[in-house]
């Protein structure tokens, strides 16, 4: 059986256009500036035969983008191997293709690893997106807030410990995007933080007291290195929600010296007005007044100005 096998081989390759094809395709691949660095580059390590025995290789590499030259982007990547590029190397007696990341696979690994230290409880993802290269810097109550922040960094790099930011203004005026901004930017110098849509996360929470896992979602907010709470004010007053999760949560962080950052329609004194009143119509001005005491021993108030982008 082999006999006829090799017979029939030995006819394919000794056929002059077989030949004449091999010849072209040497040609080719030994004319590519890349394939002929390499060569140069290896003289005393590569001969004739090893360059006869690695032809497919050389020829599969000559074949592909490098450092993502001529690539369309990565989803449309030609490469053998999608988001790799070919490196040549030496293999004992032959030239082998060796595959590493591309430049472009790096940066979507890059994003990706960044994305991972964001975790969001009831956030819109797209708003997950955002970066300081959004905002406009021009804006004098943006720059304010990309101030405190760059001194929020310098200090959390140094300590591992930063006042936060309260973050408020009008609706619409951008305060979820920008704490998404501040939380891409902790990302990018590795630093993870969760980013929590309060009323949602309120009424998760008063389900959870049936099913008793209350406790174990309050842990995860109080102990998480950077907390961000969006739209502190938007939940359901109770003194419950004041006192037992709110109170709570900000006690932790604060007897722990644990950044936290905050977004509200309200301004601190507004806030302090929407936690003195019960769902009964108590006015309870201490309790509120305590809380208060919290959040503004954990961020600095700043007021972001601008129209609606939601319209």
């Amino acid at each position: 059986m082999m006999e006829p096998i090799k017979r029939a081989l030995q006819g394919v390759t000794t056929r002059p256009d077989f030949k004449k094809r091999l010849e072209d395709m040497k040609e080719k691949v030994l004319s590519d500036k890349d394939v002929q660095a390499f060569l140069n580059s290896r003289q005393s390590e590569v001969d004739q035969g090893m360059i006869d025995r690695s032809l497919n290789k050389l020829y599969e590499y000559t074949q592909q983008s490098k450092a993502c030259q001529d690539c369309p982007g990565l989803k449309e990547c030609k490469n053998l191997i999608q988001g790799y590029h070919p490196k040549l190397v030496l293999n004992g007696k032959t030239i082998d293709v060796q595959y590493d990341r591309c430049p472009e696979k790096k940066k979507a690994d890059e994003r990706e690893r960044q994305r991972s230290l964001i975790k969001s409880i009831y956030i819109q993802q797209d708003l997950l997106n955002a970066t300081f290269a959004d905002i406009d810097g021009d804006d004098p109550s943006r720059l304010k807030v990309l101030q405190l922040v760059t001194g929020f960094l310098h200090d959390y790099n140094e300590t591992g410990k930063g006042k936060g930011i309260y973050v408020y203004g009008k609706f619409g005026v951008g305060k979820t995007f920008m704490l998404a901004a501040i939380a891409n930017e902790l990302a990018a110098k590795d630093h993870p933080s969760i980013l929590v849509y309060v009323p949602e996360f309120v009424r998760e929470l008063k389900n959870a007291i049936h099913d008793q896992s209350l406790e174990e979602k309050l842990d995860m907010v109080k102990s998480t290195p950077i907390l961000m709470l969006d739209d502190i004010g938007a939940e359901s007053m109770s003194s419950w929600v004041r006192d037992e999760v709110l109170g709570a949560i900000l006690q932790h962080r604060m007897s722990q010296q644990l950044p936290t950052f905050f977004s509200s329609n309200f301004d601190p004194d507004e806030l302090k007005h929407h936690f003195t009143y019960s769902q009964r119509g108590e006015k309870e001005e201490v309790k509120a007044a305590r809380l208060m005491e919290r959040v503004l021993y954990l961020a600095t108030p700043v007021r972001l100005d601008g129209k609606n982008r939601r319209q």
